[in-house]
């Protein structure tokens, strides 16, 4: 019984530290927890405990997983949560050394973002109808996250107060840091419709300082606003695959094809490394290698 508690000890003070200290994203917070849940469900089932895990257990937990069948992206994923938690781990004393740190495996080809193209967007952006309350509140959402870049959970987790129109900027919260993006135009006035003739309608609460909210007056969910995006993917007819994530990536593309610098996007997208934007980079010159293929008339 003792073994059990400490057991459940290490990962619900894990999931504090992960919160509190390192201040880890929600997706990043739930999917590293999902996989050492899963880790120690195999501990057990190999009569182990979890601070006397040894590198060639993490080794033998990795072909484990691949002969269950799963990608090679998903064992890397599994890998990185369990260097993770045996960092923690460490840092409380628990265990002298990670044995997950040593331990190495092929990394996975990171697949290029898929983006929209310019007229792909402006597509897109139209299929809300601002002349009805949810059209009106869809085409906000959508017009701010193209103008920011900012991430779902990001978008759902503003307040009105984060929103300042007479400027034209947003103040946006993630992962722990603070950052301010400017706002073109067209989503400062499609903010302004929203705020000014829709949301107060929309509200059940006078009180509720959400700046988007559902139809039922509640704080916009990931669920609700990922089914807006597929709604309109289909009003758009557009065959490729839409996600919120879809815009962010296009956002970014778009501004460095603009001629935007790279630490500038950076800190609008919130990335902590400049190696996690230089990606959009490819993805600008593999466009590039494509229209030099059509086009050259030797290529």
């Amino acid at each position: 019984m003792r073994e059990e508690l400490n057991r459940l000890d290490y990962i619900s003070a894990y999931e504090t530290w992960l919160a509190q200290e390192k201040r880890a994203s929600a997706n990043t917070l739930s999917s590293y927890l999902r996989d050492v849940r899963q880790f120690d469900r195999w501990v057990r089932e190999e009569r182990l405990s979890l601070p006397q895990i040894s590198q060639e257990d993490v080794r033998r937990y990795a072909q484990y997983l691949e002969k269950r069948g799963k990608s090679n992206a998903t064992v890397v994923r599994s890998v990185a949560a369990l260097k993770s938690f045996y960092t923690y781990l460490l840092s409380a004393r628990v265990i002298r050394a990670n044995p997950a740190k040593g331990f190495t495996l092929s990394r996975v080809e990171r697949k290029l973002p898929a983006i929209l193209s310019n007229n792909e967007v402006d597509l897109f952006l139209e299929q809300p109808d601002p002349s009805d309350a949810k059209g009106c509140r869809d085409k906000a959402m959508l017009e701010l996250l193209y103008a920011t870049g900012i991430r779902v959970s990001e978008l759902i987790s503003l307040d009105v107060q984060d929103l300042n129109l007479s400027a034209s900027f947003l103040r946006c919260r993630g992962r722990g840091k603070e950052r301010v993006v400017p706002l073109y135009k067209g989503a400062v006035r499609a903010m302004a419709a929203y705020i000014n003739d829709v949301r107060p309608q929309l509200l059940e609460d006078p009180g509720e300082t959400a700046l988007f909210v559902n139809m039922n007056g509640d704080r916009m969910s990931r669920q609700g606003f990922w089914k807006i995006v597929k709604c309109y993917q289909d009003k758009a007819g557009i065959h490729k695959d839409i996600t919120p994530h879809t815009l962010r990536h296009s956002f970014a593309v778009h501004l460095l094809e603009n001629g935007a610098d790279l630490k500038s996007i950076q800190e609008m997208l919130g990335h902590a490394d400049i190696s996690a934007t230089q990606i959009y980079t490819q993805v600008v010159n593999q466009k590039l290698r494509d229209v030099y293929s059509m086009a050259h008339p030797r290529a």
